[in-house]
């Protein structure tokens, strides 16, 4: 039987309430809650912590699970769902895609998930989360530590069931550190990574100086470090981003050239954030195929998880491969910009941030984090210090104690007679009458009365740290000095001023073989210069970069490298990028990582260039465990030979192409040891030889310094900033556990002179007293001064005046050190006594 179509009679009790809106003001506010809602819920990040919303949820709920870097992964689904099921309504999908971001090391600096399993790469999507797992990585403990010591303000959830935290503690200025990008309604946000080690040195440096300019810090943040690597070309860009909040920057491919068989290839080891090799090969093979490009035979992708990234690309006979990679910076993605708009929450406003203002929003968080994390541990050591206080007047008369609770009728009246008895208040009296049989014991006593002085004197601690403000910006700067000895990693992207002079045509080049010389800069950067002119000191003071070291030779000839492997790399002039007349100094930005035009073995580091040659003195070396060799010139028909035959765990600390053979070969130990000695008390020896004893070493010290010095040459002081311009010895003290970059130290700089001068294998003398904390030399260096230091990044450390103690102490620096050197004019002075062969 078919269902009757009736209409059921209305109700009675019904009635209809339409009201009539205007449509463009429904569409006005439904649009305006659309909006705040993706702007402040989802796209944008908060400048405190630099985490959007989900991000936040993600490592909030890991920390509830307990999901530590100490503990086993789970499967990413079940974090998913956590965080869906309690703080995120937006969907899974959502989620696990923010999840599995902050797991990638190609996305982020910093990652804050340790992910097992397949998370994807810059050109596959990553597996379903019923398949990877996560847990949470170290820096993301960091960014939730203190979480439950009241230092944040908490809010009731999508459901108001549970309370979530409107920012986490972050001890890690994540914001400027791992950057962000995201697109909000009206507006987007992008912001580049950079380094930990040199973003805390900004903003120790801040904490000091509140009034510090852009240029100050950026001496310390001179770029980004893009978790890719790559080089930056060009730097004004950056400066407008740092000053006003938007800018871009030219991200550039590390590639080198390469000998492939029987032909050359450019070998592609970094590539500019974001860009996969799929996508590279796939533009290099349109413009081949379109006619838009020449001189490539083949493109061949040999990434592996051993080996990195590592895309061949290999050149046609009769194709200048410089001018074919200089196409490929044109035409590919092997060169992209990124474009920086600081844009992040601010007091709940939507704010585009200069360097600066990042930087000071996230010290303000900071100051106010440990300034609540400090009331909350004096409340809860104050609480506890009142109940030992209670428990000790109990034990010095605890028969008495017995016998009142004994004679008392319940729990109630035990309670008040104590209170009655011995002056207690009511939790003391609860606390006594729940304490344990064995506490009764006199050891217990012991321990109670070390712990009421602990806690005396903690809180004392603390309520000087609220009560002086500069108590408290010190315990944040030592807070950030720790979280960056603790995570930082050396800096990744290379910064370019400018990207040298281009190679445009596609047949050999026709250069004359003029004299020039050849520099290498502490962060690794080698040019040429356009002539032989020795450049004037003028220019020295206020440079980017130091050079460490420095070569004359040909336009067309050949130079070495040598390695802390102890080998020496053959390198053509020809090959290098030529520096402007007008940049004939220090500042290298114009040059290319020697990375590019050098096959190094996997931690392998460049010590020196020197001249090939079969006359001259000759090279000296000394390595970590002391031995000193004097290498006879010799020339080997070959790319790259062994100078000298290391020990198992030895390595070449230091050379040196010496000049004369008159000069004093110096040792420099961890233990503040400093000997030197003529250099004709070191026989020269074949390629094969493994040298000799050249200083004698105490237990668990290594040498960290080796070079030559000119003791003849003439002391003083610069009459300008009264500088040693003679010969000079810097030492910089810390401590031997820091992490490599991320201890600023303390330095000194005392006349060489002031150091006699002793026989080989022999002891040497101090040259650096360690002040508290302090445990070894991290960096030395003799040579004829004013000395140069610079930072990881290039940019200037400012050293010390001359101590004339040659075993003082030193004065702390304000950002560590990786690189120091004399002026380049009196290193081109040396190269230019040493006569070029013809």
């Amino acid at each position: 039987m078919a269902k009757s179509s009736t209409p059921a009679p209305p109700d009675d009790d019904f009635e209809e309430h339409i009201l009539d809106i205007d449509v463009g003001d429904e569409m006005r506010s439904s649009f305006l809650e659309y909006a705040y809602s993706v702007i402040y819920s989802r796209a944008l990040p908060d400048a405190r912590d630099g985490l959007k919303p989900v991000q936040r949820r993600i490592l909030y709920t890991m920390n509830d699970m307990g999901l530590r870097p100490d503990r086993g992964h789970v499967k990413s689904a079940r974090v998913v769902g956590e965080v869906m099921g309690r703080l995120h309504p937006h969907g899974d999908s959502a989620i696990y895609d923010a999840l599995v971001r902050m797991a990638q090391p190609w996305s982020m600096r910093l990652p804050m998930i340790d992910g097992h399993g397949n998370f994807g790469s810059l050109d596959d999507s990553p597996a379903a989360m019923r398949y990877t797992e996560c847990r949470m990585a170290p820096p993301a403990a960091a960014m939730t530590a203190g979480i439950d010591e009241d230092t944040v303000d908490f809010r009731p959830n999508y459901d108001s069931r549970e309370l979530e935290p409107t920012v986490l503690p972050a001890a890690i200025p994540n914001l400027i550190v791992n950057g962000t990008t995201g697109i909000a309604v009206g507006m987007a946000t992008n912001c580049a990574p950079h380094n930990l080690v040199e973003v805390v040195q900004a903003l120790r440096h801040l904490i000091a100086n509140p009034r510090a300019t852009l240029d100050d810090l950026m001496r310390f943040v001179p770029g980004p470090d893009l978790p890719t690597g790559g080089k930056i070309v060009g730097l004004d860009g950056i400066r407008d981003a740092y000053e006003s909040g938007r800018g871009s920057f030219r991200m550039r491919a590390t590639a080198r050239i390469e000998t492939v068989g029987r032909r050359k290839a450019i070998v592609v080891t970094e590539l500019p954030y974001g860009v996969g090799t799929e996508k590279v090969i796939e533009r290099i093979k349109t413009l081949v195929q379109g006619k838009k490009l020449q001189g490539i035979s083949d493109v061949k992708d040999l990434t592996d998880r051993e080996h990195g990234l590592r895309l061949v690309i290999e050149v046609k006979n009769g194709f200048v491969p410089e001018a074919l990679l200089e196409q490929l910076y044109k035409q590919t993605p092997m060169e992209d910009s990124f474009g920086i708009n600081a844009v992040a929450l601010v007091d709940g406003q939507p704010r585009t941030l200069g360097l600066k203002d990042m930087l000071e929003v996230f010290l303000g968080h900071r100051y106010d984090v440990v300034r609540r994390r400090s009331s909350y541990r004096r409340a809860r050591r104050a609480e506890r210090l009142h109940l030992v206080d209670g428990l000790l007047v109990a034990l010095l008369d605890i028969d008495e104690v017995i016998a009142v609770i004994r004679s008392s009728d319940d729990t109630a009246a035990a309670r008040e007679r104590l209170m009655g008895v011995f002056d207690l208040s009511q939790p003391q009296a609860e606390y006594i009458l729940e304490m344990q049989l064995r506490r009764l014991t006199r050891f217990s006593r012991i321990e109670l009365e070390k712990e009421q002085e602990e806690l005396r004197r903690e809180i004392e601690e603390l309520d000087a740290i609220l009560a002086d403000e500069g108590r408290l910006r010190q315990v944040v700067s030592d807070e950030l000095a720790e979280v960056a000895s603790t995570y930082g990693t050396p800096r990744r992207t290379v910064l370019l001023a400018s990207a040298g002079v281009a190679v445009t045509a596609a047949q050999p080049l026709e250069v004359a073989d003029d004299p020039c010389f050849v520099y290498l800069s502490g962060t690794g950067l080698i040019a040429r210069s356009a002539s032989d002119e020795a450049p004037g000191e003028g220019g020295d003071r206020a440079q980017h970069d130091v050079v460490t070291s420095v070569v004359r030779t040909t336009a067309r000839g050949e130079i070495g490298v040598v390695t802390d492997r102890g080998r020496l790399v053959r390198l053509g002039v020809l090959e290098l990028p030529t520096l402007p007349p007008s940049a004939n100094d220090p500042h290298l930005q114009g040059g290319l990582p020697l990375s590019e035009l050098v096959v190094l073995e996997p931690g392998e580091r460049a010590l020196c260039l020197c001249r090939i040659t079969a006359d001259g003195p000759g090279l000296a070396l000394g390595t970590r465990q002391g031995v000193v060799k004097r290498v006879n010139p010799e020339v080997v028909n070959r790319d790259d030979w062994e100078v000298i035959r290391l020990a198992d765990g030895d390595a070449v600390v230091g050379a040196v192409e010496l000049a004369t053979g008159d000069e004093a070969l110096c040792f420099v130990t961890s233990d503040a040891q400093l000997l030197h000695f003529g250099a004709d008390a070191v026989r020269p020896q074949g390629r094969a030889g493994g040298g000799v004893a050249g200083i004698r070493l105490a237990a668990g010290a290594h040498v960290v310094w080796f070079g030559a010095v000119d003791a003849t040459a003439a002391s003083g002081t610069d009459g300008a900033d009264g500088a040693e311009v003679g010969p000079v010895v810097v030492t910089i003290s810390g401590a031997c556990t820091a992490l490599p970059g991320t201890e600023t130290g303390a330095a000194k700089v005392a006349p060489f002179a002031e150091y006699p001068a002793k026989g080989r294998a022999t002891g040497g003398v101090r040259c650096h007293r360690f002040l508290k904390g302090e445990d070894a030399l991290v960096l030395a260096w003799v040579g004829t001064g004013p000395a140069r230091a610079a930072a990881a990044s290039g940019a200037p450390v400012p050293l010390p005046r001359p101590d004339g103690r040659r075993d003082g102490s030193g004065t702390p620096l304000p950002q560590a050190v990786a690189s120091c050197a004399g002026p380049v004019a009196r290193q081109v002075g040396a190269a230019v006594a040493t006569p070029v062969e013809g």
